[in-house]
């Protein structure tokens, strides 16, 4: 009788909290069938190897790719496939830093190709930079064969590589390199930090030419331009009521909600508007955590409450019953889709806000500028649309 009493209580509850920045009912939590689960699986994939110089020169190239790692995720969501989100995954090398082995040329694969966002961010903002030699084409044969990219027909796989030296050093060499990568459907976009004279003449044009990718110059020194909006704040306090919407599971649910904090807190150590769009991107089908988050494994496997054992559920749910946790499942579902449909209304608004305002400045292309304009281009001529 109890029992029944307080799951009672809990239904009640579940369905007066205030949900979201506005007040919101909830509604009946159904898992997807396996017939749902098939028909969203089968869908495009982009696929995406950051390569970066950590030489000593290169802290200006770190801090952008630190500003602008979110805005690349947004960027990618934009792209549609017969009207269907592709699957994203970012890869993240190191090379030309004299921390690393000269036995692997001075490289590091950072992380291999991963839907863990989580994982590149805390990875980008842990690298540090150190003298080096530069090794192009060792970096892109290193990325081509160690990763794991995928072979689906509507794939699209990218390498981007940045630095600022010359384009042939090292033994191996990169027109190899980039002829075994085309064979593969890898495609590579050169983004050289430096002016455009001296990319050409130290072959990085060239390295794109034949990658059949895009070439950029940028100035890695210079400080990545925000413009701030009426509607950050919103979003923000959006972000952080879908914070408490994560329930940790199995061995790595403490560790991985901890790190989602501290991911936003290294968003926001760069800029307001930085920590904007992380919060953007967790709003979106991309930001998946199926691995720790109970709420995202819910409707990957509708099953799982029947199968996780007690010690594997967060100390406060572990005296509860599974029909106790069902609905406490179902209440933060629920919470945590009327915050992400705020958030991408908001998110729509602000755009439009940067979007006329950017057009009244003359600003310098950085390196999310680059990485995004050109995988929206090459997406296009692939059959992608860009989502407006």
């Amino acid at each position: 009788m109890k029992t029944t009493l307080k799951l009672a209580t809990l239904v009640v509850m579940s369905t007066t909290i205030l949900f979201g920045c506005n007040n919101t009912k909830a509604q009946p939590f159904e898992a997807k069938t396996t017939t749902q689960q098939i028909q969203e699986e089968d869908k495009s994939k982009i696929q995406v190897a950051l390569l970066l110089d950590t030489s000593n020169s290169m802290d200006g190239l770190i801090d952008q790719a630190k500003s602008r790692l979110w805005n690349i995720v947004n960027t990618l969501t934009t792209l549609k496939y017969e009207g269907k989100t592709p699957d994203i995954e970012i890869a993240l090398y190191e090379y030309g830093n004299d921390n690393l082995s000269e036995k692997s040329n001075f490289i590091r694969q950072v992380t291999p190709l991963t839907t863990d966002l989580d994982l590149i961010s805390e990875k980008l903002f842990a690298l540090k930079t150190n003298g080096g030699n530069e090794y192009c084409g060792a970096v892109i044969q290193d990325a081509t064969s160690q990763l794991k990219w995928d072979d689906g027909v509507v794939n699209m796989k990218l390498i981007y590589i940045a630095g600022n030296e010359a384009f042939t050093q090292g033994t191996v060499n990169y027109k190899e390199a980039i002829a075994t990568a085309l064979q593969n459907k890898i495609f590579i976009n050169t983004i050289f930090c430096g002016n455009q004279a001296q990319g050409i003449n130290g072959l990085w044009k060239d390295g794109a030419d034949k990658g059949q990718g895009k070439f950029f110059t940028i100035d890695s020194n210079a400080a990545v331009q925000y413009i701030n909006t009426p509607y950050d704040d919103q979003i923000s306090k959006c972000n952080d009521k879908m914070n408490d919407t994560y329930i940790g599971y199995g061995s790595m649910g403490e560790s991985k909600k901890r790190n989602q904090m501290a991911q936003d807190k290294n968003a926001e150590s760069v800029s307001y508007a930085n920590k904007t769009e992380r919060a953007i991107s967790k709003s979106k089908k991309v930001y998946t955590n199926t691995n720790w988050d109970l709420i995202d494994k819910v409707k990957e496997d509708k099953d799982v409450l029947t199968k996780l054992k007690k010690e594997e559920l967060p100390k406060e749910y572990q005296n509860k019953t599974k029909e106790e946790i069902n609905v406490i499942v179902a209440q933060k579902t629920q919470q945590r889709e009327q915050l992400q449909k705020e958030i991408a209304e908001l998110a729509k608004k602000r755009q439009e806000f940067i979007d006329a305002e950017a057009k009244k400045k003359n600003t310098q292309d950085d390196l999310g500028d680059a990485i995004g304009s050109s995988i929206v281009s090459l997406a296009k001529s692939k059959g992608f649309t860009l989502e407006k």
